[in-house]
Formats: structure tokens, C-alpha cells, sequence
């Protein structure tokens, strides 16, 4: 453009007889066309020329124009070319300033060197410049800034490409990671996880002891890790882990500076949970830069399903002492309940029997006595054998209730009606809870209700259960806090809420009462199935 600008005005000035200054001015604008041919324009980062030779190259078409007619000069159409270096290279909001600024000082210089004030000319050649700034101005916004849109988009494709993988193997993690709240389980599929995603030589797995300060290594393969430390006294590496977010790469350990004696490079993360520190996770490789940048993201990800699982794992751990707590005291309030006030008549039965000894034949009262004692023995036995039915991977909870009914059936005259439908598996956490909820109901009918039938109903689905145990007895008010406390129903309730299950409970005075669990687990995308 910029040689077909001064080939075109030279001629011009030939045919028009300009002389000296044309050909001067035609020499200075061939030369700029010859060093911008030589060493092109190039948009810096940013997608911006450079600001002072822009300024030389405008700088001399204007000088050319000045000196050959102004307005009316033929080397108007360097003055043009310029303007799609400008509209090009700083955009169409800058354009249209340099065309201003052009305008006026072409605008002086010709009225100055030329005597020309014709304003046709004037305004026909500056809406001329005004245009050309404009366009190459628009053609920027339309080429340079929708390329840098494309290439951002492609770094972003490229970027949510590599990430989709990254998300793939932690979505294998997290498949893996944890269902079981044991600590042990849990570490076990931490460690399985670390190895089959990055096959490292040393895996530690450092946890804060209960109840000090000091850090201990629960998992240690390929590496020795001596006993409970504070954390201020534990290796730099761990250290430095613990006190940022990101993990910390060692591409090349100097001899000594891992937690094995032959580990060349490592990676450690520190394990959060409710913001707080739970744990590290360390790795390391006996190849010097065998793990690098690439590497942090994954056992990042790991770090964090590890963290929640192993969080999860020592308040669950924390949780079945509380757990076990509540259990000893409503084991003591059955006792209390049934044996301790059956030995309290025991106990003053003999009394009186001691009273009358010298007094009366006892034979009748002995008897009645020894039927007495047996029947609290029987208790015994039952609440016994009742704590001790249990469901298992073997054993399902159908099968578990079915026995139960039946020795309550057995034993207190009542007519059960158990009705099954379906012969799905749950967890083993959400069957015990279940078990527990159906013997508090169907123990509350036997002795609080006064009924003759109990319906009991289970239906079993893969990832959903109903138990419903339905009485014709005398019902009671649920207004009374008391009663549904004394019958057992806030414990039930709180067994429901532990694991996700929703109790109703159907009762008025006289109506009999309908205790219903119901139980629906989430899919895998967190929707009820």
C-alpha cells in the first residue's frame, strides 16, 4: 500500500509539474516504504505499535502533503496509507483522534505554506483521511481482537481439555473414596488411590494425635518416620505443605532432605477439612524430576476426597463412643424398665413371704414366686437376645425382623402380620438403623398399646426402603412431649435422621398409632432415584 501510494502520487506530481518538492517528497515517503518493506510494523503484546515510529511515518506524509498542495497534493494517499497503520495498529477510538489531529495540522501547514483556505477541498480531503482512520480502525476490531478472542477461546479448549482429564481421574477418586467411615478402610483407599494415579516410592500419611500437639505417621510405606513430633519439629518439605494451600513440589531432593534416604523428588499437601489442617499427604520418587507440576493437581484432588474421608472417619470415630454412650444408657433404661421393676416386686414379694413364714403355708405364694422369677429371667433373656440380633453381610434385615416378630409373637400373644416385598440390600449402617426403629415400634405395642394385631411392613428397593408398623391399640396425644419421649419415638426419630430417613408418626386416643419410616438414598448425581 505504501508503495503504490508514492508510485501514484509521483506520477501525479510528474504529470502535474510539481518540481522539486514533489520529487523530494517523493524520495522521503519511497524511503519510509523501503524500511517499513525492510523491518515491517509488528503489534506488540498488548496488540499495539510502536508509538514513535508510527508518529515518524505520519509525520513525513504530512511534511510531503504540506509541501506539495496540500489538500489538493497527490501524496494524499501516503497520508491515507498511514491511516491504516493507525486504525490498525491502536484502534478505532484512537483512529478517529489522529484523524482530528491530522485535519488540523495539514489544515495550518497548507494554509501556511500553500496560501489555500478553499474549505471544499479542506473538508473534502480531511472526511477522505477521517474515513480511511476509521475503517482500519473498525478492521482491527474486526480481525486483530475477534483473532485474540479465537485464540483465547483455543487456549481455554486446550485448557478445559487437559482439565477434563484432571477431572476424570478425580472423579475416579472419588468413586473409590471413602464408603466406609472406617479410618483404617479409609486410609487404605487413600493409599490405593495415590498409587495406582501417580506410582511413587514412599507414601506417608502423617494425622494430628488426639488431645496434644504432636503428628504421627498413620500410613508409612517405603519410608521410616519417627515417633509423634509438634508440627514446627516436622521435615521442611511437610512443613512448608502444612502452611500454604497449593501442594509443594520437590522436583530434585538433595540426599537426606526426604522421608526416605533415597528419594530424589517428592509432592506434599496438606489435608483440609472445615478449613482446618487434618492431615499430610506426602509422596516421593527415587528418580530425580520424576514428579513435576503436572503431578500436584492430581494428588491435590486426592487431597481433598482424603481430607473429607478421613475427617468423616475420626468424628464417625469420635461420634460411636458418644454413640455407644446413648446405647449403654437406653440398654440401662430397658433393665430399669423391665427387669429392675420385676426384681423389685421379686424383692418385696420375699419379704412378705419372710414375714409370714411362721404364720401361714407358703407353698401357693412359692409357686406363684418361682413363676415370677421366671418370667423376669425370660426378660432377661429376650432384651439380651434382642441387643444381640443383628444384620450382616450374610444375614439382611427381612430375615432379622422376620425372627424378631416371631418371638414377640411367641411371647406376648400378639398377632403380627409381617409383610415382605422385595429383597434389596442396603448398607449395613442404614439396615441397623432400620432394625433398631421396627424393635423399639413393635417393643412399644407390646407394652404400652394394649392392641391385639400389629401390622409390620417392609418393603426393600435398590437405594430405597419403607418400614411401617401399624397397631390397633389405644394410640396417645401427640401434644404430650412427655409421652412421645416416654414411648421411645425420639430415638427413633433421631435413628431416622441418622441416615437420611423421614419417620412419621399416625396416632390419636383410640385410634391406634402408625409409625412410618422411609428411607431414599440420592443417585450418583445427587437427584433421588
Amino acid at each position: 500500500m505504501r508503495w503504490g501510494a508514492v508510485a501514484v502520487a509521483v506520477a501525479l506530481s510528474t504529470a502535474l509539474g510539481l518540481g522539486v518538492p514533489a520529487a523530494l517528497a517523493g524520495a522521503g515517503l519511497g524511503a519510509v516504504a523501503l524500511v517499513r518493506t525492510l523491518a515491517p510494523a509488528r503489534l506488540r503484546p498488548g496488540h499495539h505499535l510502536d508509538v514513535s515510529l508510527v508518529i515518524a511515518e505520519v509525520v513525513a506524509a504530512i511534511a510531503a502533503v504540506a509541501a506539495t498542495g496540500g489538500w489538493l497534493s497527490p501524496f494524499l494517499f501516503s497520508l491515507a496509507a498511514t491511516g491504516v497503520v493507525v486504525g490498525y495498529g491502536f484502534g478505532l477510538a484512537r483512529a478517529a483522534l489522529a484523524a482530528m489531529a491530522v485535519g488540523v495540522v495539514v489544515s495550518l501547514l497548507s494554509a501556511l505554506t500553500s496560501g489555500l483556505g478553499a474549505t471544499e477541498a479542506a473538508l473534502l480531503g480531511w472526511s477522505q483521511i477521517l474515513l480511511v482512520y476509521l475503517v482500519a480502525g473498525y478492521a482491527r476490531r474486526i480481525f486483530v481482537e475477534e483473532s485474540e478472542r479465537a485464540s483465547l477461546a483455543l487456549g481455554q479448549v486446550s485448557r478445559l481439555t487437559e482439565a477434563n482429564g484432571l477431572l476424570s481421574e478425580l472423579y475416579r477418586v472419588a468413586q473409590s473414596l471413602p464408603v466406609s467411615l472406617d479410618l483404617g478402610d479409609t486410609l487404605a483407599l487413600v493409599v490405593r488411590r495415590v498409587r495406582d494415579l501417580l506410582a511413587p516410592d514412599v507414601v506417608v500419611v502423617l494425622l494430628p494425635d488426639d488431645g496434644d500437639a504432636t503428628w504421627s505417621a498413620a500410613v508409612a510405606e517405603g519410608a521410616r518416620v519417627r515417633a509423634p513430633v509438634p508440627l514446627d519439629q516436622l521435615p521442611p518439605t511437610l512443613r512448608t505443605a502444612a502452611a500454604q494451600i497449593d501442594a509443594h513440589l520437590e522436583p530434585e531432593l538433595t540426599v537426606g532432605a526426604g522421608l526416605a534416604l533415597g528419594s530424589r523428588s517428592g509432592l506434599y499437601t496438606g489435608l483440609r477439612a472445615r478449613g482446618q489442617l487434618v492431615g499430610l499427604l506426602a509422596i516421593e520418587k527415587r528418580d530425580a524430576f520424576s514428579l513435576d507440576s503436572r503431578d500436584a493437581p492430581l494428588l491435590e484432588g486426592i487431597g481433598e476426597q482424603a481430607a473429607l474421608a478421613i475427617d468423616n472417619a475420626r468424628l464417625f470415630r469420635r461420634l460411636r463412643t458418644v454413640g455407644a454412650d446413648q446405647e449403654r444408657m437406653r440398654i440401662a433404661r430397658d433393665l430399669h424398665d423391665r427387669i429392675g421393676q420385676s426384681l423389685a416386686y421379686l424383692a418385696f414379694e420375699l419379704d412378705r413371704l419372710a414375714a409370714q413364714a411362721q404364720a401361714a403355708p407358703l407353698e401357693a405364694e412359692l409357686r406363684d414366686l418361682r413363676d415370677d422369677v421366671r418370667g423376669a429371667v425370660s426378660e432377661v433373656r429376650e432384651t439380651l437376645y434382642d441387643l444381640r440380633a443383628e444384620v450382616s453381610e450374610q444375614v439382611g434385615l427381612a430375615a432379622v425382623i422376620d425372627e424378631f416378630v416371631q418371638r414377640v409373637g411367641s411371647r406376648s400373644g400378639l398377632i403380627i402380620d409381617l409383610r415382605i416385598d422385595g429383597s434389596a440390600r442396603l448398607s449395613l449402617t442404614q439396615e441397623r438403623e432400620l432394625l433398631r426403629i421396627a424393635q423399639e415400634a413393635v417393643t412399644n405395642v407390646e407394652r404400652h398399646a394394649e392392641a391385639s394385631s400389629v401390622r409390620v411392613t417392609l418393603r426393600l428397593r435398590p437405594g430405597s426402603a419403607l418400614l411401617e408398623v401399624a397397631d390397633d391399640g389405644n394410640g396417645f396425644a401427640k401434644s404430650g412431649p412427655e409421652r412421645l419421649d416416654a414411648y421411645g419415638l425420639v430415638g427413633m426419630r433421631e435413628r431416622a435422621d441418622a441416615i437420611g430417613a423421614q419417620l412419621e408418626i399416625d396416632t390419636a386416643p383410640g385410634h391406634g398409632t402408625t409409625i412410618r419410616c422411609y428411607l431414599q438414598q440420592p443417585d450418583r448425581e445427587g437427584v433421588p432415584g
